[in-house]
C-alpha cells in the first residue's frame, strides 16, 4: 500500500530539523511570578439580643459550616493552687451537657457527621461545631447544650484527670517537651501565666472538683465575655433567628479587664543544662522576651524572622543543617501574644557538636542585627506573600483567622491588606526590628541532654552563667496518678 505524506506534518518535521538547538538559560533562577491577590468577602457583624458579638463570613463553595465561640478568658485566668482549671473547664463541656452523658453526646455529633470540640488557650477559650449544612440545625442545638448546659460530671473529671496526670509523667522522658517547658520558666517565672503549661501543673490538676469548673464556668462563659465566629455556607439571615432561638436563655454579663502584668526582660546570658544521660541528642532552645501581636513592628518582625528562622530556606536551618550537618532542623520563632510573648531559637543537634551548634547559632543572632541584603529580604517577603492565601482554604482555617481579628482586634481590612503590608517591609525595617528585639548578649540558653558529653564544652564557651536543673526542679515530684474509677472511665 502506497504512503501519502501529511503536507502540515512534513513541513514541520523540515522546519524542526532546520532549526537549531534551544538550551535552556539556568544561568539564574527564575523571578516568582506576582503574588497571587487575596479579596474575601466582607465579615458581616451583627449582635444578637443577648448582647453576643456574631461575626460571618460566608463561603458557599462546599456545603459545610464552621461556628466557634470565642470565650475571653483562658490559662492566665487559673487561681493559684488550681493550674489548670481552664484548660479542664473546656475539656468537660464537651463530655456531656443537657440531657446527654459523654457516650450519648459523642454518639449524636458522629450521627451528624459533624465534630464538636472545646479547649482552652493562654487567653481565651473555644467551642467549636464543624457540620455539614445539611445538619446545621440539629448541630446548633448541641452546641448550645455545650455552651449552655455542661454537666461536668465527676466521673468525667476523674477520667481527665488521669489522663492529664499520665501526660505529665510522660513529659519527664521527653527532651523536647522539657526544653520548651524550661525556656517558658525561666523567661517568664514559675508564677507568671506565661511561665506555666496551658495543661497546668500537677498539684492543681489534682485539687480540681466539679465545682470548681462550674464556678469557673459560670463567671466567665457568658455572651457579654465571648464572640461567635462563623464561616461557610449560610446566610445571616437564616443564621441569626436559629442563633437567637438556641441561645435564648444565655445571660449577659460584662467584660472582665485582664490583670496579667508583662514580664520583665532578660538581662544578661544564662546557660541551663538539663541532664538526660545517654541522649544521642541535644535539645536547644535560646530565647528572650519578644513582642505583642498588636505593635506597629509586626510585618517588619515577620519578615525579619522568616530571613532569620521561619523558613526552611532560613539563615539558622541553612547554617546548621544544610552547611554542616549538625541536625536536621533548626528555626526561630515570634509567639506575640496580647502581652509580649517569647522568641525562641530552637533546634535539636548530635551531642558531639553542641558547643559548635551554640557557635553558629550565636554568629546568625549577631549578623541578622546587620545591613540585610535586599535580595535575601525581597525572597522573604515574596515567600510570605505567596504562601498566604493558603490560610483561606477551607472554612475551618478561614474561622481560625476570624479568631485572631476577634481576639486582637484588627482592622476590617486587615486580611485583604496583609500581602501589601508585608511587601511593605524594606531591608532597613528588618534591620531595625532585628536590633531593637533581638540583643545576643542578653539571652536564656536551655539545653536538654547527656551532661557527661557536653557540660565540659560548653562551660568552656563561656557563654554566660551556668547552672544545673533537675526535672524535679522544673516540674516538681513525679504525680501519682490515679487509677480509673471504673472500667467505662477508659475509653
Amino acid at each position: 500500500m502506497k504512503m501519502h505524506a501529511i503536507p502540515g506534518l512534513a513541513l514541520l518535521l523540515a522546519l524542526t530539523q532546520a532549526a537549531p538547538a534551544q538550551s535552556p538559560d539556568r544561568s539564574t533562577p527564575p523571578l516568582p511570578g506576582p503574588p497571587p491577590s487575596l479579596r474575601l468577602p466582607p465579615v458581616q457583624r451583627v449582635h444578637l439580643e443577648n448582647g453576643l458579638p456574631l461575626m460571618l463570613m460566608e463561603k458557599h463553595t462546599v456545603p459545610l459550616v464552621q461556628l466557634t465561640l470565642v470565650v475571653r478568658t483562658g490559662s492566665v485566668r487559673d487561681p493559684a493552687g488550681k493550674e489548670g482549671l481552664a484548660a479542664m473547664t473546656a475539656a468537660l463541656m464537651t463530655r456531656g451537657a443537657g440531657a446527654r452523658d459523654a457516650l450519648a453526646l459523642a454518639e449524636a455529633v458522629d450521627y451528624l457527621g459533624a465534630s464538636l470540640t472545646a479547649e482552652a488557650g493562654r487567653h481565651t477559650s473555644s467551642v467549636s461545631l464543624f457540620t455539614p449544612r445539611a445538619q446545621l440545625e440539629e448541630g446548633l442545638r448541641l452546641l448550645a447544650d455545650v455552651i449552655l448546659r455542661p454537666a461536668f460530671p465527676d466521673s468525667e473529671l476523674s477520667r481527665e484527670r488521669a489522663l492529664r496526670l499520665t501526660t505529665m509523667v510522660q513529659w519527664r522522658s521527653s527532651p523536647e517537651v522539657l526544653a520548651d517547658l524550661a525556656l517558658q520558666q525561666l523567661l517568664f517565672g514559675a508564677s507568671h501565666p506565661y511561665g506555666r503549661p496551658v495543661l497546668g501543673s500537677a498539684p492543681g490538676i489534682a485539687a480540681l472538683s466539679p465545682a470548681d469548673l462550674r464556678e469557673f464556668h459560670g463567671r466567665w462563659y457568658h455572651s457579654g465575655n465571648a464572640a461567635m465566629i462563623v464561616v461557610g455556607d449560610v446566610t445571616l439571615e437564616e443564621l441569626q433567628p436559629r442563633l437567637e432561638e438556641v441561645l435564648a436563655g444565655w445571660p449577659s454579663g460584662p467584660e472582665i479587664a485582664g490583670n496579667v502584668r508583662p514580664a520583665e526582660q532578660v538581662a544578661g546570658r544564662r546557660v541551663i543544662l538539663l541532664d538526660q544521660p545517654a541522649a544521642p541528642q541535644t535539645q536547644i532552645r535560646i530565647g528572650r522576651i519578644g513582642a505583642p501581636r498588636i505593635t506597629d513592628d509586626y510585618y517588619a518582625l515577620v519578615v525579619m524572622n522568616t530571613v532569620l528562622g521561619g523558613s526552611f530556606s532560613s539563615r539558622l536551618n541553612t547554617n546548621l543543617r544544610e552547611v554542616h550537618g549538625y541536625g536536621y532542623g533548626a528555626g526561630s520563632d515570634f509567639d506575640c501574644r496580647l502581652l509580649p510573648g517569647p522568641f525562641v531559637v530552637w533546634s535539636a543537634v548530635e551531642s558531639a557538636v553542641t558547643d559548635s551548634a551554640l557557635m553558629e547559632i550565636f554568629r546568625e543572632l549577631e549578623r541578622i542585627r546587620q545591613p540585610l541584603p535586599e535580595p535575601e529580604v525581597a525572597k522573604a517577603r515574596n515567600y510570605l506573600a505567596l504562601s498566604y492565601p493558603a490560610a483561606f482554604q477551607t472554612v475551618t482555617s478561614i474561622a481560625l483567622q476570624l479568631d485572631e481579628m476577634a481576639t486582637y482586634g484588627l482592622p476590617e481590612d486587615y486580611f485583604n491588606r496583609y500581602v501589601d503590608s508585608i511587601l511593605a517591609v524594606s531591608a532597613d525595617d528588618a534591620q531595625r526590628v532585628a536590633q531593637r528585639y533581638i540583643d545576643p548578649q542578653s539571652m536564656v540558653v536551655v539545653l536538654v541532654g547527656d551532661r557527661s558529653a557536653i557540660e565540659h564544652r560548653v562551660r568552656a564557651l563561656e557563654l554566660g552563667t551556668f547552672e544545673l536543673l533537675t526535672i524535679d526542679q522544673l516540674l516538681g515530684p513525679a504525680p501519682a496518678v490515679p487509677a480509673a474509677t471504673s472500667a467505662t472511665d477508659v475509653r
